[in-house]
């Protein structure tokens, strides 16, 4: 299981490429696409989703959209333009960051001539 933690850092960019991959989704969904992708070793909690959804919205990087099914109202989420790119641009500093990560954790040996 990843500790809450780390994912509080990454929260953002996980929100920004569900939704990229899957256009509109809500938030419940999003906890169990997660947790499938990752075979159960990240569980997303509402206390971390549901301000990181309203930080994106207030940013106006995603937009929400209240469905009624039933008696329950479910608000969809999805990106905006500008959420799009932030979405790429943010999936791709992480993918540099694990890289820079990988050469600091397990860093090559230094050849000492000397």
């Amino acid at each position: 299981m990843i500790s809450n933690e780390l994912l509080k850092g990454t929260l953002k960019t996980i929100v920004l490429r569900l939704l990229e991959e899957n256009g509109r989704m809500y938030g419940y969904e999003m906890t169990k696409e997660v947790e499938k992708l990752t075979d159960g070793k990240v569980k997303i909690t509402w206390g971390g989703l549901y301000p990181t959804l309203h930080k994106l919205e207030a940013d106006h990087l995603i937009v929400a959209e209240e469905v009624n099914i039933g008696k329950r109202v479910r608000k969809y989420y999805t990106l905006t333009e500008s959420g799009n790119n932030t979405a790429k641009e943010k999936v791709q500093e992480f993918i540099d960051f694990v890289a820079i990560m990988g050469q600091i954790l397990n860093p090559k040996p230094s050849l000492n001539i000397g």
